[in-house]
């Protein structure tokens, strides 16, 4: 069999890729070992402009968060679905210190940063006593959907292999590889955590984080009006289908085993129940590892001593607004040679990589 390109995982990155090499015209196949809780299908799915303790502008927000919108509404009408929505983030404060933080970027920050007119009005759904702020323009990506649609339309087209990628099998050529029975111009990695273990990349600075969650039922606990509403104090509770709740997530840099732990179960159990004053129930506990980065910033692009061997990964807990764009910029550089941006570009790592078998 005979492809421009092999695409190893179908996660958000995969997803993108195959995205766009279709629009660009270019054959692919898409090779990916089902397995139900990598990090792309247990994501929460917010994009939210700003980020971390001090509420900052997350980083290329203005260019990306636009880039996704547009390029998950077109995907959306292609597949049949609504995988994008816009939402907010109720930010509950747990500490006196991040009530004051919030207060100090709303000074500067008016886009994003909104207070509520009345501080009390959530209480008959939650316990908190230090008052709220509001982030605003976010969005929500459902992407258990996303995937699953792709992956079915994936399947329509024949464009997917549903198997374990054996790295023992792969041979790079100057002009092209192999894969058993498959011929490609090129092959690329969009296999998350995996790609800390493939010789070619196993160098990257990758700082691989664990996260577990749960799933609860809360049929009780609603948002107003249109837009979808995250909820956040020290942990977010974010909705994932109808009368059900994502809440989570840990940020584990060193841990001992992947799966998820009675620790976490018992520890976020007490935080939902001296938060929440309406009746839940929790019906799922999963764990993931997220393929981040050391500098926080993804790898993109090809091998510089194997040209034909690249690499979209290293997005961590941003993917859904990191791999619509930097998936694009992938394809513009394969189909037109338009450089990727050196911040991402893995030949950033060119003397790292070089010492690579």
């Amino acid at each position: 069999m005979q492809t421009d390109t092999l695409i190893v995982g179908q996660g958000i990155c995969g997803s993108m890729l195959a995205w766009w090499l279709e629009q660009a015209g270019l054959s692919f196949v898409v090779m990916d070992e089902p397995r139900p809780f990598t990090a792309s299908r247990v994501a929460a799915g917010l994009i939210n402009p700003v980020t971390g303790r001090r509420i900052v502008k997350t980083w290329m927000i203005d260019e990306l968060l636009p880039f996704a919108v547009s390029t998950y509404r077109e995907i959306g009408a292609t597949l049949g679905i609504d995988c994008i929505s816009p939402a907010r983030v109720i930010e509950f404060f747990p500490t006196p210190q991040m009530r004051h933080a919030f207060l100090d970027r709303y000074a500067d920050d008016r886009e994003h940063l909104v207070l509520p007119v009345h501080e009390g009005d959530w209480r008959a759904q939650f316990q908190y006593d230090l008052g709220y702020g509001i982030i605003r323009g976010c969005q929500l990506v459902d992407l258990p959907a996303l995937l699953e649609a792709t992956r079915k339309r994936l399947k329509e087209h024949g464009r997917l292999r549903e198997e374990r990628f054996e790295q023992g099998s792969l041979i790079t050529g100057i002009t092209d590889v192999r894969y058993r029975d498959i011929q490609a111009g090129r092959v690329i990695f969009c296999d998350g955590v995996e790609s800390t273990a493939n010789p070619l990349f196993s160098r990257l600075p990758f700082a691989p984080n664990k996260g577990e969650f749960l799933i609860i039922e809360a049929s009780d606990l609603v948002g107003r009006g249109d837009i979808q509403t995250v909820f956040k104090k020290g942990i977010s509770l974010a909705p994932w289908k109808e009368g059900l709740y994502w809440v989570g997530s840990s940020y584990e840099w060193s841990f001992d085993e992947e799966g998820p732990t009675e620790s976490f179960l018992k520890r976020t159990g007490a935080i939902l129940k001296d938060w929440l004053n309406v009746p839940y129930k929790i019906v799922g506990h999963y764990a993931s590892v997220r393929p981040a980065t050391l500098e926080r910033r993804p790898f993109v692009g090809f091998h510089p001593l194997h040209p034909q061997v690249g690499i979209l990964n290293g997005m961590g807990t941003k993917g859904c607004s990191l791999a619509p764009f930097f998936s694009y910029q992938l394809v513009e550089h394969i189909t037109k040679g338009i450089a990727i941006r050196p911040d991402a570009d893995v030949r950033r790592f060119t003397k790292v990589l070089s010492h690579s078998s």
